[in-house]
């Protein structure tokens, strides 16, 4: 009996293997696949891509005074926007972001580092400085509206205490856009304390022991470990925090109506006044500002993942 060849013993080789078809799905369940994708597919079409389509349309539309469209004028509502008072719109719109953003996320960081120290009563402070994600943006604003207060409020209360002459925190042009980014400030505390506190607990014990061994404790312990450690939260927080505050409108409204003379008008209240505010109805404009919206916001996390990502450290 002659012995069998060596080709009939060997193995299939990675060539004839993936010379081979793959065999492919059944029909049956890439149909399901689809029918489970259905819901999520009809969603986003419902939600997303049709208001996209639709504020595009607009926006290159200009509509009668019931708000529907009525003629095609192409990329006219965009030239308008290249006027001196809508560039003052973004400018007042990139201040808020500043002045909302970096210290909520700074002010956060320094709060968990603080709490991260071995001190009595830690889990009634963290509990007191997280307690702001609880209140609503309506709440938190008529709280701040009564702390503003030029007459009862506690602000000017605690300013006469020490003699200082009372002031008028949201009628004044030159103070009511800092004032309403520290109330926004106070909001976004909680979430970014509550993030921020989860990164910490997710440190392995034996980095932050190991660096203890070392020497390291305190504040260099909080610069060489703690925070590089914490960058994935942070960035997290920064690109959030960003399109949050690109997209307030509660506190505004509430606190001082894009006033005065439009000192605290960002681009989302500019969209709002546009398209309803005072019985206006020109969706077409508001259609427009709001895909300069869009792009700002798309710019701003590229940007945000091009320069900012570079520096987190995910372990």
């Amino acid at each position: 009996m002659p012995p069998p060849s060596v080709a009939e013993d060997a193995p299939p080789t990675a060539a004839t293997s993936a010379g081979a078809p793959a065999p492919g799905r059944p029909r049956g369940e890439r149909g399901l696949s689809w029918l489970l994708l259905l819901p999520s597919v009809a969603i986003f079409a419902l939600f997303i891509f049709w208001p996209l389509g639709r504020t595009l349309y607009l926006s290159t539309h200009a509509n009668d005074i019931f708000g529907a469209p009525s003629a095609y004028v192409g990329f006219d509502h965009y030239a308008e926007m290249l006027s001196g008072e809508f560039l003052g719109v973004l400018a007042t719109t990139a201040m808020f972001t500043l002045i909302s953003v970096v210290p909520a996320v700074l002010g956060a960081l320094l709060v968990v580092l603080l709490l991260e120290s071995r001190i009595r009563g830690v889990r009634a402070l963290r509990t007191a400085f997280a307690l702001p994600f609880a209140f609503s943006v309506a709440t938190a604003s008529v709280v701040f509206a009564v702390i503003y207060n030029p007459a009862i409020g506690i602000a000017n209360g605690l300013l006469g205490a020490v003699g200082v002459d009372r002031v008028n925190w949201l009628t004044d042009p030159s103070i009511a856009l800092p004032a309403v980014g520290v109330a926004t400030i106070w909001m976004n505390l909680g979430y970014n304390v509550l993030v921020l506190s989860a990164g910490v607990a997710a440190i392995p014990q034996e980095v932050v022991e190991a660096a203890r061994l070392d020497g390291a404790t305190g504040w260099r312990l909080a610069r060489s470990v703690t925070v590089p450690l914490l960058s994935p939260q942070l960035f997290f927080l920064v690109v959030v925090s960003t399109i949050h505050a690109l997209q307030s409108f509660g506190q505004i409204h509430i606190l001082t109506k894009g006033g005065p003379d439009d000192a605290t008008t960002t681009l989302v209240y500019a969209i709002y006044e546009r398209a309803f505010a005072f019985g206006s109805a020109d969706f077409g404009g508001a259609s427009a500002q709001a895909v300069v919206l869009l792009l700002i916001m798309l710019v701003c996390t590229a940007i945000q993942f091009g320069v900012l990502e570079r520096r987190v450290h995910y372990r």
